[in-house]
């Protein structure tokens, strides 16, 4: 379980220490426009928002191309009146618009991960937990069908269901996380110069935060995968009050097949860990290959000045767009078992993905992990794992299409105003 932005740059070793050295053994400046040294003194942690910049207290971002002194601030000062005040106006002017344009380019990437995106997650979690589909909806062909039946019959909200509770579930994770690191010793960073007992550490942080928002997951998934023919028009808070009453066992009745939350902890928090392991891990690996690009582009001296805007703010997007794909591509399974076993006996009602009408009840009887694997693995096969895998795909196609179109419109932008 996780959320489903990746925790960004924040784990295994990319901040802390790594933000600190210079050159291309450290963090290779991918996100200034000159040396690593030049802006090692303004440049604070990643931002929240890939592309937007973190400055101290009084400092000005540096135009392009001027050098900057590593003299501390002393206060504001005014600049001498001179007859080339339309250069700096426009040097100005272009760093307004680059940072602008960076915050843009991040925002549309939260934009396309979480609201875009959720059709795809919508129609993919229906496909994963309906274990009476004949078709198992693989392509990104039938997946297409499906949803324009859905849209058809039931309106628009049916692929859009089930938002503002993800939305929540982002919203606790963050905020267990955060509050389990302040009472606790646990770190929320690994520094670059980590230990075995620091990833012991993080690990665990993550595994309990995971604890924490594991009843709000199980609330979120049943409102996007309950069919909408059936549905209530349920509040924004509906969430949060579902989860605390499976913590403490009021609220909606449910079925005796229902697992307990004791059972639901080992695969909740094996899938969370995992996810943000690998994502860390191919983050890291992908930032390593572009800023090795970028630095060899900087020593041939044959980048142009959009180039290296372009390269202040796209890696960490690539990265992150990378990550996400191959972590959920990976976990793809193992995500099926764990949301056939948070929807079970909670008395939910699906559409019928086969058909694209009708409803289906879910009354599977799985009594744990192991026997939901080799139950989907004799009665449906190795792809009955990958139901709803066509969905994956558009989902990723989606995301990479906005960054394409993003970087076109960044580059337009930049060229008219250099």
């Amino acid at each position: 379980m996780h959320p489903r932005r990746p925790d960004g740059f924040d784990g295994l070793g990319y901040r802390g220490g790594a933000r600190d050295e210079q050159g291309f053994g450290g963090a290779f400046p991918a996100r200034s426009f000159s040396t690593g040294s030049d802006l090692g003194h303004w440049v604070t942690t990643p931002p929240d928002i890939p592309g937007s910049r973190n400055l101290h207290w009084g400092e000005k971002s540096p135009p392009y191309g001027v050098p900057t002194t590593s003299t501390p601030y002393e206060g504001p000062t005014e600049e001498p009146f001179s007859s080339g005040g339309g250069g700096s106006v426009q040097g100005q002017s272009s760093e307004q618009l680059n940072r602008f344009a960076g915050f843009g380019i991040g925002l549309a990437s939260l934009f396309t991960e979480n609201v875009l995106a959720h059709p795809c997650i919508v129609l993919r979690r229906q496909c994963q937990v309906n274990y009476h589909a004949q078709h198992y909806h693989l392509t990104p062909f039938t997946v297409i069908n499906i949803m324009y039946s859905f849209n058809k019959t039931q309106g628009p909200r049916a692929l859009w269901k089930g938002m503002g509770s993800t939305f929540i579930v982002q919203g606790v994770t963050l905020g267990a996380e955060g509050i389990i690191s302040e009472f606790t010793p646990l770190p929320r960073e690994v520094l670059h110069k980590w230990s075995p007992k620091q990833i012991g550490e993080h690990l665990l942080l993550k595994s309990l935060t995971y604890v924490v928002a594991m009843p709000f997951y199980s609330a979120s998934l049943i409102e996007t995968v309950q069919s909408e023919i059936i549905r209530d028009n349920t509040g924004i808070l509906e969430c949060v009050k579902e989860g605390i009453g499976r913590v403490i066992g009021m609220g909606v009745p449910h079925s005796k097949r229902l697992l307990p939350l004791l059972s639901l902890i080992f695969p909740t928090v094996l899938h969370g860990v995992l996810h943000y392991i690998i994502s860390s891990l191919i983050q890291k690996f992908v930032l390593l290959i572009l800023k090795r690009k970028t630095y060899n582009s900087h020593l041939a001296e044959s980048t142009s000045p959009v180039q290296s805007m372009l390269d202040a703010y796209f890696p960490e997007l690539i990265a992150n767009f990378a990550a996400s794909l191959c972590s959920d591509i990976i976990l793809y399974p193992l995500e099926t078992v764990l949301h056939r076993l948070h929807i079970q006996g909670t008395r939910t009602i699906i559409d019928n993905t086969d058909l694209g009408y009708e409803v289906l009840p879910i009354n599977t009887q799985y009594e744990g992990m192991r026997d939901c694997i080799n139950t989907i693995k004799q009665e449906e096969g190795v792809f009955g794992f990958y139901k709803g895998f066509g969905a994956l795909i558009i989902q990723y196609t989606l995301h990479a299409a906005v960054l394409q179109i993003t970087k076109i419109i960044y580059s337009t932008l930049l060229q008219n105003n250099i």
